[in-house]
């Protein structure tokens, strides 16, 4: 899909205490080790094979994770289910520490900005749900490499109507700290239909501190590793039927 603009940013759109508050929250949830997709299926099949508990009632969690039980998901850090060689391949390609969160003031933050961009880009992508937050904390060395947020199928939950038979097709991320509390962690964008796809974009416009950047699920990105202090973030995806 050519595209005109790649993302669209709202530079300090959130509020200084709401980012503080975000943060406060944030690190007060249950904390996990950040997976990548092919490490959460993993998980998918592990459940799959457990012993089947009396249902309880589940709680908020992530979309790509509400299908699995509680127990299970208190028990440990999803990461300790991994064999030792894909914990060290997960390592490679990803490592931060993460929590979910799904408290509706946050959505209310975030969303009109969504919505905002999506217009004015000129994707004017058809969306209806938003997962989880993603709430995304990167200490000294840690990062996340080259990726793409969509999936390569639709989620298939058919006992959930809002992510059943979608995609991701918009990610937000917002940047929570104030850019003197780390060094290092530069969100890169690659643009891989153009010319050269190996090119490279510093996404600058995400400093200043509760700034937001909107881009397509599609769009190749990394945060490079952080060199001094923690960088906080909050990542929400929003779904849609697939493109046609």
């Amino acid at each position: 899909m050519n595209l005109t603009n790649y993302y669209w940013y709202f530079k300090s759109a959130i509020p200084e205490r709401v980012c503080d508050d975000i943060i406060k929250y944030g690190n007060a949830q249950r904390e996990q080790i950040a997976l990548t997709g092919g490490q959460t299926k993993k998980l998918e099949e592990l459940e799959k094979k457990a012993k089947p508990k009396k249902p309880k009632k589940k709680r908020k969690v992530s979309e790509a994770t509400a299908h699995l039980s509680d127990d299970y998901l208190d028990s440990l850090d999803p990461a300790s289910k991994l064999e030792q060689d894909e914990l060290n391949d997960l390592r490679k390609k990803r490592d931060s520490n993460i929590a979910w969160l799904n408290d509706r003031w946050i959505y209310k933050e975030v969303q009109p900005y969504v919505h905002q961009a999506n217009a004015s880009a000129g994707w004017n992508f058809n969306w209806d749900f938003s997962e989880s937050c993603q709430f995304t904390k990167y200490k000294l060395n840690q990062f996340y490499d080259w990726h793409c947020d969509s999936w390569e199928q639709p989620y298939n939950n058919p006992d959930n109507p809002n992510t059943h038979g979608k995609i991701r097709k918009l990610s937000v991320t917002c940047s929570l700290s104030d850019p003197k509390d780390y060094k290092g962690g530069e969100l890169e964008f690659q643009f891989r239909n153009q010319d050269d796809p190996t090119l490279t974009r510093e996404c600058l416009e995400i400093l200043p501190r509760g700034s937001i950047v909107v881009f397509p699920s599609f769009v190749w990105h990394r945060v490079k590793p952080v060199t001094e202090g923690t960088r906080y973030s909050l990542v929400i995806w929003s779904l849609g039927y697939p493109f046609r």
